[in-house]
């Protein structure tokens, strides 16, 4: 939980502006728009649930946020912008939100009023719905007791009162309160739709309705291929210039290219070889994300990584400055904090730059493997073979095949790698079906809390079971007693990020950067380094 004075918005909106440059540019040239209003992007996964209550991935986080909306939203710079809600206060020492809703419509015509809100968070927090992003709400009144199923879901601290006014009450201030209510697990939910089609609710574009610029339609649950088309019941639908936004799932990335060469793509992402080809081209851009691509080690399934020594070897083995210059290629950083960089700022200091711990991420052969042998011999093992699970894209294969062959020079160890598609890697994540995972991580609002709250003991997102409790007790504090105190929460912070890397309780790998080529035609489209990346609301295309 941050402090205003812990968060330095301008930073990231620098950044923000800068990559947007190639697609965002309002000069005369600019102006006469194309009489063709179909956006092609592409994307390397497929989308996986439009239910605002379980959606956990960028892909679905991108589509809801263009789709759907909710009190607030992020532009250009960071900054907050009006969206359902017209105005708002903040009262009771910074504990008490009241927004008030402006008159707006579902696509399916109802209105959206204050009780879906109510009706969304309620459903979020309720343990019945199971949802992996429900800890974003513990600071909302009786949030954690109603998900620990002590409280029914009425005593969530959010009211309406009447039909466009919608009354938070939390626990203790939260500065950033507002930069949360702009992502999507804080949108609202139509109840009745949600009754409706009940558990296929948001698993086809037309088990859902949508509030936002554009509607989703296409999409069957298992396909490939889905597209936005505006929505003419949105309340800003006079500014939204695109008639269609068209996903297409192309995972090779010179397939992908080709589209893209032949017209048949907007945008597209580079991957490897390809970059270095395309660094002077007109069309390319590099954008930095505050995501990190980590590995988990599960520790319920093979308790021999209980074991501090054999984490901190598998950190140890990893050459990431070899990985991501020889084999990635694409603009993206090794990692020497969980944390990425660019981020949060207190004072002009980096976070991640303060927080970082080469001592445990940089690349030592010799330490690595005594401190293997040394784990073995605690676990009287002599040897062990484990599976290594990631994406089946191309930058998840790069991963698995580089980690194995470093891996392998740990004596006794033997890796297999399993690759596969998003939607299978991502649920057996969750289940806990896994040896070893890279999973990867993108902050939903520009805080290191985003990255450290995952990690608690109970999180749900913890799914290599790793507990310290310090690291849950500094975690803890930084979202509660030291809220208000921005000097005491950093140094809280930074304590729990050296903790969980010095005992490599995950490991971080790399932090991502996405090289794009883009088409000169297209503008206006918003980039976000954090959240749900994407906004093609204003974005239209030239001729």
């Amino acid at each position: 939980m941050k402090s205003k004075s812990a968060i330095t918005f301008g930073v990231i909106s620098i950044v923000g502006t800068t990559l947007l440059a190639a697609c965002g540019s309002n000069s005369a040239t600019d102006t006469t728009k194309a009489k063709n209003k179909t956006l092609n992007v592409q994307t390397s996964s497929s989308l996986t649930t439009m239910d605002v209550s379980k959606s956990t991935d960028i892909v679905s986080a991108q589509t809801l946020n263009n789709t759907n909306e909710g009190l607030l939203k992020f532009g250009t710079n960071s900054s907050l912008h009006k969206a359902v809600a017209k105005s708002w206060t903040v009262s009771n020492n910074g504990t008490r939100y009241t927004y008030n809703l402006r008159p707006s419509k579902w696509s399916n015509g109802d209105d959206v009023t204050a009780q879906d809100f109510v009706y969304s968070w309620q459903r979020t927090v309720n343990p019945k719905t199971a949802s992996q992003y429900a800890y974003l709400f513990d600071n909302v009144k009786n949030a954690t007791k109603i998900n620990a199923g002590k409280l029914s879901p009425s005593q969530l601290g959010v009211k309406a009162v009447g039909k466009y006014k919608l009354v938070v009450d939390l626990n203790h201030a939260q500065s950033y309160f507002n930069q949360l209510v702009a992502n999507p697990q804080f949108y609202p939910q139509n109840e009745k739709v949600v009754k409706k089609y009940g558990s296929t609710y948001g698993t086809t574009s037309k088990a859902m309705v949508y509030n936002g610029p554009f509607k989703l339609t296409g999409w069957n649950g298992t396909n490939d291929t889905w597209t936005m088309v505006k929505n003419k019941s949105y309340w800003g639908a006079k500014n939204v210039q695109l008639n269609q936004v068209k996903y297409w799932t192309v995972k090779d990335p010179q397939t992908s290219l080709s589209q893209y060469q032949a017209g048949k793509l907007d945008l597209t992402t580079l991957s490897g070889s390809q970059v270095q080809q395309f660094t002077k081209n007109k069309d390319y851009v590099l954008r930095n994300s505050a995501s990190t691509f980590y590995l988990e080690m599960n520790e319920k399934k093979q308790p021999f990584f209980k074991n501090t020594k054999a984490r901190q070897a598998l950190s140890l083995i990893a050459n990431r400055e070899q990985f991501v210059d020889k084999i990635l290629k694409d603009g993206s950083l090794a990692s020497n904090s969980f944390v990425p960089t660019k981020m949060q700022y207190r004072d002009g200091k980096d976070f991640a730059v303060v927080s970082e711990d080469k001592a445990m991420t940089s690349y030592n052969e010799t330490k690595a493997k005594q401190l293997w042998k040394e784990a073995l011999k605690e676990s009287d093992k002599s040897s062990i073979n484990l599976n290594l699970l990631s994406d089946d894209t191309a930058a998840g294969k790069s991963t698995t095949e580089y980690l194995q062959s470093q891996f392998e020079k740990l004596p006794g160890l033997k890796i297999t790698n399993q690759n596969l598609p998003f939607k299978t890697r991502l649920a057996r994540s969750s289940a806990g079906d896994f040896d070893l995972v890279v999973s990867a991580w993108s902050a939903d609002y520009p805080d290191a809390s985003s990255f450290l709250d995952l990690f608690t003991t109970n999180s749900s997102y913890n799914n290599g079971k790793w507990s310290n409790a310090e690291y849950d007790k500094l975690v803890k504090s930084a979202s509660g007693s030291l809220a208000n105190k921005p000097a005491q929460r950093w140094d809280a912070m930074l304590k729990a990020n050296k903790l969980i890397t010095d005992q490599a309780g995950v490991i971080p790998l790399y932090q991502q950067a996405q090289p794009q080529l883009v088409k000169s035609n297209v503008k206006g489209v918003i980039y976000y380094p954090t959240g749900s990346n994407w906004d093609y609301s204003k974005a239209y295309l030239t001729k």
